[in-house]
């Protein structure tokens, strides 16, 4: 059964930094993509940043802010989130494509547990 879980969330001030990890485990043959989604209260959750064996995207409001990588010997994916503002504030999501070993032909998203990122000002 694959899962993934999330650490390293917390609360931080304005301007401050926080890295979120998020490993999967489990029975898996591969992963595909990986990102980070987030969702305030209120809103609708949002892609914050992807990353796939060659390329990554951002979404405009984290872009120079925000750095997304992943480490394919530990299947984990990580977001290191600098120079916070209080609208960073939401439940971060990491998500993966990923091919489990029982069915490699059937792969489909996954998604973390949440993490709360709170930004004061």
């Amino acid at each position: 059964q694959v899962q993934l879980v999330e650490s390293g969330g917390g609360l931080v001030q304005a301007g401050g930094s926080l890295r979120l990890s998020c490993a999967a485990s489990g029975s898996i043959f591969s992963i595909n993509g990986m990102g980070w989604y987030r969702q305030a209260p209120g809103k609708e959750r949002e892609l914050v940043a992807g990353i796939t064996s060659g390329s990554t995207n951002y979404a405009d409001s984290v872009k120079g802010r925000f750095t997304i990588s992943r480490d394919n010997a530990k299947n984990t994916v990580y977001l290191q989130m600098n120079s916070l503002k209080p609208e960073d504030t939401a439940v971060y999501y990491c998500n993966a494509n990923i091919a489990p070993a029982t069915n490699p032909r059937r792969s489909r998203d996954y998604w973390g547990q949440g993490s709360q990122v709170t930004v004061s000002s």
